[in-house]
Formats: structure tokens, sequence, C-alpha cells
């Protein structure tokens, strides 16, 4: 049996159900962490050494409520993936701060008060890790995602200063960077319909694999790997890169 454990939220379907998959069949124990209790559990039968946990990780008591069920399934963390996220799509005129605030309470948020709290574990574990799962939209902003955008900026930004700050605690901190995928939140259509630009969508199962490079080592891991070139152009052309997204 694996000594290794990881907890994943967002874990009821899409990127999350992926990757907890993508453990589960690497040998890893796996606390899955998400909304949809009866997605979890049929998720969790098919799984071996698997639990779960249906939690809103908005609310007040989560974070507490994942570490004591950490502390009762293992006593230890080896690995937390944040994946859990959400998007409302609207112009910062229309939507307001209102609709930017529902977005970071679960994309920054919700994932500063769980690592927060799992941190003690992860230390006392170390070597081991945690994995932000970002957008390729958290270093390159678009019309009408402005919520999404800051929440997926401020979670790289800060992915970026607590790598620095627990890699003497050997605690690894690394950054996934998704372009389009194909999700049940996120499906698509509009690109997934044309066969002009169906290429660009990636897969869960290919940002499990990446989510997996992260946890290995991996500061930064775009999906597919041709998208981290958009953040370098960004930087490096900055106006043709506006006028480009605009």
């Amino acid at each position: 049996m694996s000594e290794r454990t990881a907890v994943v939220t967002g874990a009821s379907s899409g990127i999350g159900e992926s990757t907890a998959r993508r453990l589960a069949r690497d040998g890893w124990r796996v606390l899955l962490v998400a909304r949809r209790e009866d997605r979890l559990k049929v998720l969790s039968d098919e799984l071996r050494d698997s639990a779960y946990l249906a939690v809103d990780l908005t609310d007040a008591d989560a974070p507490s409520r994942v570490r004591e069920h950490v502390d009762e399934l293992w006593g230890r963390l080896d690995l937390l993936v944040n994946n859990a996220g959400s998007s409302a799509r609207a112009a910062f005129g229309d939507g307001g701060y209102e609709n930017v605030r529902k977005v970071m309470e679960i994309n920054f948020d919700a994932v500063l008060r769980l690592t927060e709290a799992l941190l003690p574990t992860l230390r006392g574990s170390a070597p081991s890790a945690i994995v932000n799962v970002s957008s390729i939209a958290g270093r390159v902003g678009r019309a009408q995602l402005g919520a999404y955008t800051a929440s997926k900026f401020a979670l790289a930004g800060w992915t970026d200063c607590l790598r620095m700050e627990e890699k003497a605690r050997g605690v690894h901190v690394g950054l996934v960077l998704p372009g389009f995928v194909s999700t049940e939140g996120f499906p698509q259509k509009e690109l997934t319909g044309s066969l002009k630009t169906r290429w660009i969508v990636s897969t869960p199962d290919k940002v499990a694999d990446a989510i997996v490079r992260a946890a290995d080592g991996k500061a930064e891991v775009a999906v597919p790997r041709p998208w981290g070139v958009i953040p370098r152009f960004r930087y490096g052309l900055p106006g043709v890169a506006r006028r480009l997204t605009g």
C-alpha cells in the first residue's frame, strides 16, 4: 500500500476528477474534496484507497474540516492540489465589484485559507508539494473575464512567492497554467465546434499529467505546452499582445 497521500479539491468533475484518477492509478491515497457528495461517492467507490469530503470551500469551517479529515485518515499529507474554481463572465461595468468578489472568494481566498490550514501538516511530511491550478488567463488578460483573470493572476503571483518561502522547509510549490480545456464548467463549445480552433482545446487528462509534473518538482507547467509561449509574448511584445487579445 502506498504511503503517498493527496488532497484534491474540485474532485467531482473535470480536471479534479482526472487528477484524482491519475493519482490513484499511480498508487496515491486520495482525499476527494468538492461540494457534490453524490459524485464524490461514486468516484470514491471506483478508486482504490480513497475517501471523500463534501464541503463548500468558501464556508468558514471548510479548512478545519479538511484538516481534521487528513489527520483522521493519515496524520500526514504529501500533496495538496488546489484545483477548485469557478468563473462568471461579465464586463466590470456590468458585473461590478460583487462579481469579482464572488470569483475571488473561491479561486483565490479559499485556496489561501485551505493552504494555511494544511501547511503545518505538509511541512511535517516534507518533502511534500502544493500544486495550484491557475490559468493562462493568470498571465494574460481578456475582456469580459476580469474577475476570473484577476483571481488567476493573484493565484499565480502568490504561488511564485510561496514557492520561494517554503523551499527551505521542503515543501515544493508548483503552478499549472491550462489554456482552453473542455470541462463541464467550461465546455468550450465555441472552439470545439470548429475545425479551425478545435486543436487548441486540451483535455482534463492532459492537465492531470501537468499537475503530476508540477508535483514532481516543476515550478510552472503550461497545458498544452505551446501555451507557455503566450505569457512570454505578452511581456516581450505587450502592444502586439494587447491588440490580439483585445
